[in-house]
């Protein structure tokens, strides 16, 4: 396995796209909603040149900074993330090898093998976030993957995955070993409570967690069913 599979916490981070194309306007999108403290954009369109509307409105947003010059080494330092997403290979290779003199992450469009990581199909139901990889095989597949998961999933996880995260503070906040509490909430997880939540089965939701929580976490099953059923 090359990649090693995470899921980055952005907010504080400062990021960096060379090159707001079709590619780059999409890293751009998906980099806000992730909410980094602040997104260089460097490319050589004017800003009052742009006649794109969607692009102006994300060059607009509070967290983007954008300007029109060539990219420099110096660009790169303090980014957490860099993306190299210009036409031109040169360009895209002097990104790359600026990021490696200074040990900052970099994605580069058109040679995967030159940056440090790619970003993989995804989506999103709910607070559930699914991303999948085939390595930098085939982006096209992973797309096709994606897609035929995202009908998979649909909405059915969405009601477990915020129970799930209420009551996960109630669990820890016990004190209990960690092998407990894993082995709990893996029961929980494989019980019916999910098809309880997604039939709006309020009774048979209440019955299970009654009969697998802790007799201290029974007054919170009101709150942990609060709006789900």
């Amino acid at each position: 396995m090359r990649y090693y599979p995470t899921f980055l916490d952005m907010r504080g981070k400062r990021c960096l796209i060379v090159g707001i194309g079709d590619v780059g306007r999409r890293k751009l999108a998906s980099l806000l909603a992730a909410e980094p403290v602040e997104i260089l954009v460097l490319d050589t369109f004017r800003l009052d040149g742009i006649t794109d509307q969607e692009l102006k409105d994300l060059l607009s947003h509070p967290a983007v900074t954008y300007q029109d010059r060539p990219f420099t080494a110096s660009d790169v330092l303090g980014r957490a993330l860099v993306f190299a997403c210009t036409g031109s290979r040169t360009v895209n290779e002097s990104v790359a090898l600026a990021c490696r003199n200074h040990s900052v992450l970099c994605n580069v469009i058109d040679a995967p093998e030159e940056g440090d990581f790619i970003v993989p199909a995804h989506f999103e139901a709910g607070e559930l976030i699914v991303a999948l990889s085939t390595g930098g095989n085939s982006p096209a597949l992973a797309r096709r993957i994606r897609m035929e998961l995202q009908e998979f999933v649909g909405n059915r996880f969405s009601g477990m995955v915020v129970l799930m995260g209420r009551l996960r503070p109630l669990v820890l906040a016990r004190g209990e070993e960690t092998g407990q509490n894993t082995k709990l909430f893996r029961t929980i997880a494989g019980s019916g409570l999910m098809d309880a939540l997604q039939s709006k089965d309020r009774t048979g939701a209440e019955t299970i967690l009654t009969e697998l929580l802790p007799q201290e976490l029974h007054p919170h099953i009101g709150e942990l069913l609060h709006e789900l059923v």
